[in-house]
């Protein structure tokens, strides 16, 4: 083995000690595993006012919103550290809306060398059974990362906000939201 190759091993078990020390605190936070996708839940349900299942494997929704306009309605939230015009649809398990959080809008490219900071500076919320019928209506694959035009995440967009916005924010939902906006970029 290289000297070259012990020290960046090294270096990588260094790292990796201190972040499963940050992972663990991040999980008494969140009360689940620190993956990203619990992560995204978790800020979603204090944002939005969604009461998640008690179980994170439960299929087609995360949770039910608790209050508002939405009230009583299913939600599957996801999050993606960056908007690449993917959404994962389960259509024998659909919510009722998909609450997607993400990261900057990025083209799909490659991974090497590149990093996913975990950042909200999005937010959409799509009527689960119109993205359906249109994805069909496209002739599209249904699934794991499904390609949703660039037109339907415009529509759907709630923060920043848009015109047609289904989900008003309050200035108290942008403030909490702005909170990981200003994480660290890479």
């Amino acid at each position: 083995m290289s000297p070259g190759t012990r020290t960046r091993l090294l270096r990588l078990a260094g790292l990796l000690s201190a972040r499963n020390l940050i992972d663990g605190q991040i999980a008494g936070v969140v009360q689940r595993p620190a993956l990203a996708g619990h992560i995204g839940e978790f800020i979603a349900s204090l944002v939005f006012g969604i009461e998640l299942a008690s179980s994170a494997t439960r299929a087609g929704h995360d949770g039910r919103f608790s209050d508002g306009p939405l009230a009583g309605q299913t939600v599957d939230i996801k999050y993606y550290a960056k908007r690449e015009g993917l959404l994962d649809i389960n259509e024998r398990h659909l919510p009722r809306f998909y609450l997607v959080l993400t990261g900057p809008k990025s083209a799909a490219m490659t991974s090497k060398a590149g990093t996913r900071p975990f950042m909200v500076e999005e937010v959409f919320l799509f009527d689960a059974e119109s993205l359906l019928a249109e994805q069909r209506a496209r002739g599209v694959a249904i699934g794991v990362a499904s390609s949703v035009p660039t037109r339907m995440w415009e529509a759907a967009r709630t923060c920043p906000p848009a015109a047609q916005s289904r989900l008003r924010l309050s200035a108290d939902q942008v403030q909490l939201l702005d909170l990981f906006q200003a994480l660290i970029r890479s």
